[in-house]
C-alpha cells in the first residue's frame, strides 16, 4: 500500500487545510529562480506600474486557483500516476505563485483581497472534477491549461513593453502551463464538453476582471 493510501481521512483533511492556509497567507517558496532575475528593470510611469500590477495580481490569483485545483484533484485521484502528476505540476505552480507575489511587491502592490474566495471556489471545482473519474479530471486540467495559456498570451500583449521583468515571469509561466496540459493529455484525458468549457471561460472572465482591481 502506498504512503498516500495509508493516510487516514482526518490526516488528509489536515494536510489540505494546511496547504490552503499557506497559499491564502501568501506563504510560497520557489524551487527555481524567478525568470525576472536577469531581466532589465525598465522604467514605468505611474499608470504603467498600476497596469502591470493589476495584470500580475490576476496572474497571482490564477496561481492561487491552480494550487487549489491541484490540491483537490490530487487528494481525490484514484491512481498513483495521477497523484504524482498533480504533485509535480503543483510544485511548478508554487514557483509561479512565489514569482508573481515577488513581482507584485516589486511593483508596490498586493495580492487580491479575495484570495480565500478564489481558493475555495477552485477547490470545489477540482473536487467535482476528481469525482468524475481520472480521465475527466485530466480533461479538466487540459482545458484549464488551454484557457490559461490563452490568458497569458493576452497578458504578454497587454504588459508595457519595457516591463521586461513581468514579461519574463509570464512567459515562463506560459511555457510551464503548456507542459502541464500536454502531460495531462498524455495520461489519457477525456475532452471536456463544450457547455462546460463555456462555463469555465465565463467563470475565468469574472475572476480576471475582478482580481485586476481587488
Amino acid at each position: 500500500m502506498s504512503a498516500q493510501r495509508s493516510i487516514n481521512p482526518l490526516d488528509q483533511l489536515i494536510v489540505s487545510m494546511d496547504k490552503a492556509l499557506r497559499v491564502i497567507a501568501g506563504v510560497a517558496s520557489a524551487s527555481r529562480p524567478t525568470p525576472a532575475a536577469h531581466a532589465d528593470d525598465g522604467q514605468l510611469d505611474e499608470a504603467e506600474q498600476r497596469h502591470s500590477a493589476g495584470l500580475m495580481r490576476v496572474n497571482h490569483v490564477g496561481e492561487v486557483c491552480a494550487q487549489a485545483l491541484y490540491n483537490s484533484q490530487s487528494r481525490f485521484a484514484r491512481t498513483e500516476a495521477m497523484r504524482d502528476q498533480f504533485a509535480e505540476a503543483g510544485r511548478e505552480e508554487e514557483d509561479h505563485l512565489a514569482w508573481t507575489a515577488q513581482r507584485l511587491a516589486e511593483l508596490g502592490s498586493r495580492p487580491s483581497l479575495l484570495n480565500p474566495l478564489w481558493y475555495a471556489g477552485a477547490y470545489a471545482l477540482g473536487t467535482v472534477a476528481a469525482q468524475l473519474g481520472d480521465a475527466r479530471s485530466l480533461g479538466f486540467v487540459v482545458e484549464t491549461e488551454r484557457q490559461v495559456e490563452a490568458h497569458l498570451n493576452s497578458h504578454l500583449a497587454l504588459l508595457p513593453a519595457q516591463d521586461a521583468k513581468s514579461r519574463a515571469v509570464v512567459d515562463q509561466m506560459r511555457i510551464d502551463e503548456i507542459a502541464h496540459g500536454a502531460a495531462a493529455q498524455a495520461l489519457g484525458a477525456v475532452e471536456v464538453p463544450l457547455p462546460v468549457r463555456g462555463v469555465m471561460s465565463a467563470m475565468a472572465k469574472v475572476m480576471t476582471t475582478t482580481a485586476y482591481y481587488v
